[in-house]
C-alpha cells in the first residue's frame, strides 16, 4: 500500500477531527457547525472558500502551480450530513445530539477530503484546479441537486467530478469502481383507493377498497416479472398499508405507500406508467377511484466508463490491482447521481473493514450502513486521502 507519508503522519489529527464531527452530527441543510469546521480548516491551510451553495455547502479552491490558468479542473465531493436516528455506541466520540447520528460515514468522507485538501494546499505540483466540494443533505435532501441549482458548475467550471463512499464488509485496503449504474434511482409513491364504507356484515351496501388494495399489491409484482425485461433490475416495494379503524366497519379508503428502485430512467418511466394505469383500471373495474402520487427523489448513479477505468488505475497504483474490485450495484440511492447527470465522473467505494474497529456489544460483523452501532473506520483516512490526491494529480496530468 503506497500511502503518502505526509498524509499518514497527519492521521491522528485528522482522526480527531473526524471524531469531533461524529460527536456533533447535523441533519440535512442544518450542517452549520460542520460547515464552519470545514471552512475554518480550509482557510487555515490557505485555501480560498465559497459558502452557501445548497444552503450550507462549502467549496474549496486549490489552484496548482499555474494558478489555475490552464482551465483544467476536476471536483472532489464529500457529503457532510448525518441521519435522524439514535446512536447505540457509548465510546467517547458518540453523538452528543439525541436522535442524530453519523451512521453512514459522512464524517469520515469529510475528514478524508480535508486531509487531501491539507496536502494539496502545500504540494501544488500540478497544473489546473482542484475543487473541493463539501456537500450538505445527501440523506434525502438532495443537496447535490441544490448545489447545482445554485450554480456549482457555472461558478466552478470542471471537466469531471468524483465521489467516494465507505463500504463495510471487506478488509481495509480494498477499493471498488466500475462503469455504468452502481446505485439505483430512489422514488416513492402514495396511492389512495376511494370506495364507500359501510357495515362489515353488509358488504353489498358498500364498495370495499381493501380487496382492491390487496389485488393491486400483487399486481405490482407482475410489472417486475412480466413487463420489465428480465435483464433490467428493478424493485417495487409496498411498505405501508393503512385502512380502517374498527373490525366491523368497511373503510371508505385504503392508502398504499412504498418505493420504486431502478438502474435506468427508461425502466422507471415504464414502471411509473404501468403502476398508474393498473391503479386506475383496477379501481374502475370495481367502481372506485384512486389518487396516484409518484415522486422521483434521486436518479440512478451511473459512472462514465473512461472515468471509472481511470479511477481503477489510480487505485491499483496505490493498493495493487488485486485489491481493486468490481462494484456490485446496489438498490440503495445516492444524490451524487445529480452531479453525474451533469458531468463525467465516477462514484467509487472504499472498504470500511470487517467491523473489528468498532465498539462491540451490538452484534458482530461489519455493522452495515444506517445501523445504530456503526462507526467509520479511522484506518481509512490516510488511504482515502491518498486516493483523492493521486486521482487529482493523475487526472490533471492526463488531460494536459
Amino acid at each position: 500500500m503506497k500511502l503518502i507519508d505526509a498524509i499518514a503522519q497527519q492521521s491522528p489529527t485528522i482522526a480527531a477531527l473526524r471524531r469531533d464531527i461524529h460527536a456533533h452530527p447535523e441533519l440535512c441543510f442544518e450542517e452549520i457547525r460542520t460547515a464552519d469546521v470545514v471552512a475554518a480548516k480550509l482557510t487555515e491551510w490557505g485555501i480560498p472558500i465559497h459558502r452557501g451553495l445548497g444552503t450550507t455547502g462549502v467549496v474549496g479552491i486549490v489552484h496548482g502551480r499555474d494558478g489555475g490558468k490552464s482551465g483544467r479542473a476536476l471536483g472532489l465531493r464529500a457529503d457532510m450530513d448525518a441521519l435522524p436516528m439514535t446512536e447505540a455506541n457509548t465510546f467517547a466520540h458518540a453523538s452528543t445530539q439525541p436522535g442524530k447520528m453519523h451512521a453512514c460515514g459522512h464524517d469520515g468522507h469529510t475528514a478524508m477530503l480535508l486531509a487531501a485538501a491539507q496536502y494539496l494546499s502545500s504540494h501544488r505540483d500540478f497544473d489546473g484546479t482542484v475543487y473541493l466540494i463539501f456537500q450538505p443533505a445527501e440523506e434525502g435532501g438532495g443537496g447535490a441537486r441544490e448545489m447545482i441549482t445554485d450554480g456549482l458548475f457555472e461558478r466552478f467550471p470542471m471537466q469531471a467530478v468524483f465521489g467516494l463512499h465507505n463500504w463495510p464488509g471487506s478488509k481495509v485496503g480494498f477499493f471498488a469502481a466500475s462503469p455504468g449504474p452502481v446505485m439505483a434511482s430512489s422514488n416513492e409513491f402514495k396511492i389512495t383507493i376511494r370506495g364507500k364504507g359501510g357495515h362489515a356484515a353488509m358488504p353489498h351496501n358498500a364498495l370495499d377498497p381493501v380487496p382492491v388494495a390487496c389485488q393491486l399489491v400483487q399486481g405490482f409484482q407482475s410489472i417486475i416479472s412480466r413487463n420489465i425485461k428480465p435483464i433490467d433490475a428493478a424493485v417495487i416495494s409496498v411498505t405501508m398499508i393503512h385502512a380502517g379503524e374498527a373490525n366491523n366497519v368497511i373503510p371508505n379508503s385504503v392508502e398504499l405507500q412504498g418505493t420504486v428502485r431502478t438502474f435506468s430512467l427508461a425502466v422507471l418511466d415504464q414502471i411509473e406508467q404501468r403502476m398508474q394505469d393498473m391503479t386506475a383500471q383496477l379501481c374502475a373495474a370495481f367502481g372506485m377511484t384512486a389518487d396516484f402520487e409518484f415522486h422521483r427523489n434521486y436518479p440512478p448513479t451511473i459512472n462514465t466508463a473512461p472515468e471509472a477505468e481511470f479511477c481503477r488505475q489510480v487505485m491499483a497504483d496505490i493498493v495493487g490491482a488485486d485489491q481493486v474490485e468490481v462494484q456490485e450495484p446496489t438498490m440503495g440511492a445516492e444524490d451524487f447521481s445529480f452531479m453525474l447527470m451533469q458531468k463525467p465522473g465516477c462514484y467509487a467505494f472504499i472498504s470500511n473493514g470487517d467491523g473489528a474497529h468498532r465498539e462491540m456489544g451490538h452484534g458482530g460483523g461489519p455493522c452495515m450502513l444506517h445501523n445504530a452501532s456503526y462507526d467509520f473506520n479511522d484506518a481509512l483516512l490516510p488511504l482515502g486521502a491518498t486516493y483523492w490526491v493521486r486521482l487529482a494529480q493523475a487526472w490533471l496530468a492526463k488531460v494536459a
